[in-house]
C-alpha cells in the first residue's frame, strides 16, 4: 500500500481515495500510479501512526517539499493531515503543500482555512474554470452548484493564513479566453495563477 511516494524532487502523502468530485480529466481514471509509486489505490486509509512510520523509509534530505496529494482529496482527512503536517514541521522543518479541490468547507460543513495557519506553506487549489456552470460540468462535484463559490471563498480565506495560495487550471480543458478570465479572478483574489500541463 503506497502512503508516501516521490514525484520529481518532492515527497507526496497519499491519505485517502475519497473525493467529492469526479473530474472529467482526473488521472486516476486512466492510471494507477504517479511518480515513483506502486498503486495509489489504498486497501484502507492509513492511520497517523502508519503515515509517520513510513517517513523512516525515506531520506528526507533528498526532498524539497512534502505534498499532500494522492488518489483522493487530502482534506477529506483534515484531522490526520494536520497532525502529519505538524510532525513534518517539527521533525524535518520542511515546506508543506496541499493540492486540493478547495471544497474542504463543504466536506466539513464549516470554515477550515484557519486550521492551516503555521503548518501549511502552500495551498494549490483547482480553479479549473472561470464560471460556476462550466466548473460543475468539468468537476462534477457531489455538492452541486454551490461548489464553485465555496472553492473561491476557501481560496480567499487561505490568503489570510497560508503564505502561498495558487489557483490552477489544466491546459487541455479550457480556451485561451477562459484562461485570461481565470487570470483575472486570481488577480482579484490576490493569488498566483498557474496553468498545469495535463499528464495523461
Amino acid at each position: 500500500m503506497t502512503i508516501l511516494y516521490k514525484v520529481h524532487q518532492n515527497l507526496y502523502v497519499n491519505l485517502t481515495n475519497k473525493c467529492p468530485c469526479a473530474c472529467t480529466f482526473c488521472l486516476r481514471q486512466t492510471r494507477d500510479t504517479m511518480g515513483e509509486s506502486d498503486s495509489l489505490w489504498l486497501k484502507k486509509e492509513p492511520t497517523y501512526e502508519e503515515v509517520i512510520a513510513d517517513f523512516a523509509n525515506f531520506d528526507m534530505s533528498q526532498y524539497k517539499e512534502v505534498v499532500f496529494c494522492g488518489f483522493g482529496e487530502p482534506t477529506e482527512r483534515l484531522d490526520v493531515l494536520l497532525k502529519v503536517a505538524q510532525y513534518v514541521k517539527e521533525t524535518y522543518h520542511m515546506p508543506i503543500r496541499i493540492n486540493t479541490n478547495g471544497l474542504s468547507d463543504l466536506i466539513h460543513k464549516e470554515k477550515t482555512a484557519h486550521l492551516l495557519e503555521g503548518l501549511i506553506d502552500t495551498v494549490s487549489i483547482s480553479l479549473n474554470m472561470p464560471d460556476s456552470k462550466r466548473y460543475q460540468e468539468l468537476v462534477r462535484s457531489k455538492f452541486g452548484d454551490i461548489s464553485y463559490q465555496a472553492m473561491l471563498d476557501f481560496a480567499r480565506d487561505c490568503t489570510k493564513y497560508v503564505p502561498h495560495v495558487v489557483l490552477t487550471t489544466v491546459d487541455t480543458t479550457l480556451t485561451k479566453e477562459e484562461e485570461q478570465q481565470c487570470a483575472r479572478i486570481c488577480e482579484e483574489l490576490g493569488v498566483t495563477y498557474r496553468i498545469r500541463e495535463w499528464e495523461g
